[in-house]
């Protein structure tokens, strides 16, 4: 898998979801590290930052306004202090939650035609490397 593109099987998340599985919330761990600077490749007008700027500042607010109006929510973020069981050489900057209604409204956000147009290029210019782990809510309780 490119480290910038989804993989092949993430449009169909909700069909290849557990019974049952795609009805509830969908809590989406997004692991991010970003490049020294954005790499727009020379397709952008906007000025140089860097890939945490490109991140915070142009995709963040771009994925709002693709994602108005559905039901999701930024639930945590924080900057990764360090990894303490990984793979070696594995690095990461900042790791976020965040909280959709359904798999189903994950997908329509990120196979939106507003989603790549207004807000891909940003993630693409800012992230080095990237993961997104859809997970669903496990009971721990004994």
């Amino acid at each position: 898998m490119s480290t910038t593109e989804y993989s092949q099987e993430a449009p169909d998340a909700v069909s290849q979801a557990p019974e049952g599985q795609g009805q509830g919330p969908v809590y989406m761990l997004n692991l991010l590290r970003y490049r020294a600077k954005a790499d727009y490749g020379g397709q952008t007008q906007l000025p140089p930052c860097s890939g945490r700027e490109a991140y915070v500042q142009r995709y963040v607010p771009a994925f709002a306004r693709v994602a108005q109006g559905e039901a999701y929510s930024v639930l945590w973020g924080g900057k990764v202090c360090g990894l303490l069981a990984g793979a070696p050489g594995e690095q990461w900057d900042d790791a976020v939650i965040v909280q959709y209604s359904s798999f189903a409204v994950l997908r329509r956000v990120l196979t939106s035609a507003g989603y790549e147009a207004e807000a891909a290029p940003h993630r693409r210019a800012a992230l080095a490397d990237w993961r997104l782990i859809a997970t669903t809510p496990l009971n721990l309780a004994r």
